[in-house]
């Protein structure tokens, strides 16, 4: 019986996926996004440990607020670090009739060995992915990050082989990914994949800067403001229509 670390759930997602989901944040993650709004989550292997079984049978209880189009969506951190868990959660899920949505960055997404197997058999049971493209160039990405973007473009690759249904995010950041040269490259690059089904804009926010304080962490992006609505609105244009 495997058990995944889990940093918390939210009962009533809505941004996270087609209609009213239950919300499972996995703890860790590699990535050091310098606008990430939950330092909280990097630390492995520690948290509330539970069972795939345990977390459904807490996620069914709101089943008659999802609808048609709800379900589960497991996020993290990043959910892909715990893809044993992973597996048996959303074949566990499938087996229920639940609708799975894979809220990931694809940090750790390879096509050799034990991963891509377990990664192959994963979306035979994934509903739909949410893709997190943080930087369209590989250079800004990792200094935006701490990685480079190569393999996470091929997940967005093989994703459109498998033809797995894909929302991509982008995360708004003034000074960083506002800039019409990058929003233009990742539109194309987007406009290179057929199974994309949403774009949706991020806009950049302070709301988690207090956890830095509290974990004595430096915030990086100190002062930086989130981008008006004229560059929203901007973003949107180039990405979305």
């Amino acid at each position: 019986m495997i058990k995944g670390y889990i940093h918390s759930t939210e009962s009533f997602g809505s941004v996270d996926g087609p209609g009213v989901r239950f919300l499972i944040f996995l703890k860790g993650c590699d990535m050091r996004c310098k606008y990430c709004h939950n330092p909280d989550t990097w630390e492995k292997n520690c948290g509330e440990e539970m069972t795939a079984d345990e977390l459904l049978e807490k996620a069914l209880r709101y089943k008659s607020y999802w609808r048609k189009e709800g379900g589960i969506t497991v996020s993290g951190g990043e959910a892909l670090l715990q893809i044993d868990f992973l597996i048996e959660l959303f074949e566990k899920a499938k087996e229920r009739g639940i609708n799975t949505c894979l809220d990931t960055c694809a940090q750790p997404f390879t096509r050799e060995g034990e991963f891509f197997e377990k990664f192959e058999r994963l979306m035979k049971s994934t509903d739909l992915v949410l893709l997190d493209i943080k930087h369209i160039d590989s250079a800004e990405h990792k200094e935006l990050t701490g990685h480079g973007n190569e393999n996470i473009l091929d997940c967005a690759r093989y994703l459109d082989e498998i033809g797995k249904p894909v929302w991509i995010r982008h995360v708004l950041v003034p000074g960083i990914t506002d800039n019409d040269d990058y929003l233009k490259q990742t539109r194309a690059f987007i406009d290179t994949l057929s199974n994309v089904q949403k774009v949706e804009v991020l806009p950049y926010h302070t709301l988690g800067t207090f956890k830095y304080e509290e974990m004595g962490i430096p915030y990086r992006l100190e002062g930086v403001e989130p981008p008006s609505a004229e560059r929203i609105a901007n973003a949107k244009e180039i990405l979305t229509k």
